[in-house]
């Protein structure tokens, strides 16, 4: 319904805890959104790892009966938005295998980029894999291994895959969290009283009563046994490249993601784009929910108000069926509604954090028009993305981006707006107290800190499946959909 870039992947695991798995279900509440599609839970008594996993949200794969069973103080869980491997169960995790080390259950938030080159390698001396997803390929590795110390397995196999990670993992007697060299993805450690807690928001931590200690360490190994914590660094240095699309859009904004509240960096991100691309105008406007913290620091900045000039219908479910008959605009209107007393006979400013083929921003744009404003100004709190992702983010191919595609005029027509900016590469990497030689800005750039093979990246390509829209007379077209060339 919005054309967004899809949230990847949540993980969580916890050791130490009479009740893991009913905390492992309430961490995964909290991580919703960063995947919809399927959860599961894996938990140990130490004698034996269960597990459950089903499609739909949290609360519909889990109840009172099935967290019954899932006995023991240790337990990873996960939620998943596919970009790798198909949208089904089979998919679904952690993963959970019987092997010659022992029972071993996995949760993946990112995307390994040789995954198919492994993957070929591994059928053709005749493994037998299960799933489409790419976080089987460790499982075989690890499986395969003939080190004889779990955590010295684990890192023979991680060593063999590239690309953006962060796992937890458990045996039936200890916890594992590791973080790719260049930090991809986050993966925050904490504390309960006597339990360790590892999870990919600190919003997590927040529900369950934990504290934060600190972040997994890009290349780093945190192993949580009977016997403590120990951190092992077994990969060479790489340059961090932390994902700042965690910033600009997919972690909750009451979350510390790479040590960093993400509130006050989106309301630093409002701020400097009222500075760089000012407008005259009567009221700022977020497009719910994510532009809100940018908005507040424009309007901070500018001086101008900001209101809640339209309401989210928060009540809209996957099961959704637009009527055959539509009125003009359903399916944004059934989600978004504008306060016409706001919005009529003034001046707006639309904030949002990003557009990415501008369908839903225009007819946006539209609806604030048909509710009597004068003006209507479009300002995005990240620079133009021009590039997709290989690293854990469902996005449309480069020929569907419409930044990719068009200028900065035609983006203006075909969104039916009177000004449209974006904040500049720099006020976003200079927004983040790291700056930018922490973060993979590669969506912006196009240029991609981790090589990937050619035939791997076109089948990463997922393109956001999204019914065009008729194109009136006079109007820039949106991008078109043929098959884009490989980047890189």
């Amino acid at each position: 319904m919005f054309d967004k870039f899809r949230d990847e992947c949540g993980v969580f695991g916890i050791f130490g805890h009479a009740e893991a798995a009913n905390l492992t279900y309430l961490g995964l509440y909290a991580l919703q959104h960063r995947g919809q599609e399927s959860a599961g839970i894996a938990a140990s008594d130490g004698t034996q790892i269960r597990h459950r996993k089903a499609m739909g949200y949290v609360n519909e794969a889990f109840d009172a009966d099935s967290l019954a069973v899932l006995t023991g103080n240790l337990a990873v869980g996960h939620v998943r938005y596919s970009t790798a491997g198909e949208s089904k169960l089979l998919n679904a995790q952690p993963i959970v295998v019987d092997s010659v080390h022992g029972q071993f259950a996995i949760g993946h938030n990112g995307n390994l980029v040789n995954a198919g080159e492994l993957r070929d390698a591994l059928v053709r001396e005749g493994a037998i894999f299960q799933t489409s997803s790419d976080t089987e390929v460790v499982v075989h590795l690890y499986a395969r291994s003939r080190q004889e110390v779990t955590e010295t397995a684990v890192i023979e196999a991680i060593s063999q895959v590239r690309g953006a990670f962060s796992f937890v993992m458990m045996t039936k007697d200890r916890l594992i969290g590791v973080r790719d060299p260049h930090g991809f993805r986050p993966l925050a450690l904490g504390r309960l009283n006597d339990a360790w807690v590892m999870c990919s928001e600190t919003c997590a931590l927040d529900l369950i009563g934990a504290t934060y200690v600190r972040d997994v360490e890009p290349g780093e190994v945190v192993v949580v046994s009977p016997a403590g914590l120990k951190s092992i660094k077994p990969f060479a240095p790489a340059p961090h490249a932390q994902c700042v699309f965690e910033h600009v859009y997919f972690a909750r904004p009451d979350s510390y993601v790479f040590g960093e509240s993400v509130n006050e960096v989106r309301t630093e991100f409002g701020r400097r784009l009222a500075r760089e691309r000012p407008v005259d105008a009567d009221v700022v406007v977020p497009i719910p929910d994510s532009g809100v913290c940018a908005a507040v620091g424009f309007a901070e900045a500018s001086g101008i108000p900001m209101r809640m000039g339209l309401i989210r219908n928060h009540y809209v479910g996957r099961t959704f069926i637009e009527p055959q008959h539509s009125i003009r605009h359903f399916g944004v209107r059934v989600k978004l509604n504008p306060v016409r007393s706001i919005i009529d006979g003034k001046r707006v400013i639309l904030i949002d954090d990003s557009i990415v083929r501008g369908t839903t921003s225009r007819k946006i744009v539209r609806m604030i028009r048909s509710a009597g404003a004068r003006e209507v100004h479009m300002r995005i709190s990240c620079p133009p993305t021009i590039s997709p992702c290989f690293y854990g983010v469902d996005t449309p191919r480069r020929s569907e981006l419409i930044a990719a595609t068009h200028t900065l005029e035609e983006i203006r027509k075909y969104l039916d707006a009177d000004s449209v900016a974006y904040l500049s590469l720099e006020g976003l990497t200079d927004g983040v107290r790291n700056g930018r030689s922490h973060y993979c800005t590669s969506c912006y750039t196009g240029n991609y800190p981790v090589a990937f093979p050619r035939d791997e990246a076109a089948y990463l390509q997922l393109a956001l499946k999204l019914n065009p829209e008729p194109v009136p007379p006079g109007s820039v077209a949106p991008p078109p959909l043929e098959k884009d060339p490989v980047a890189g």
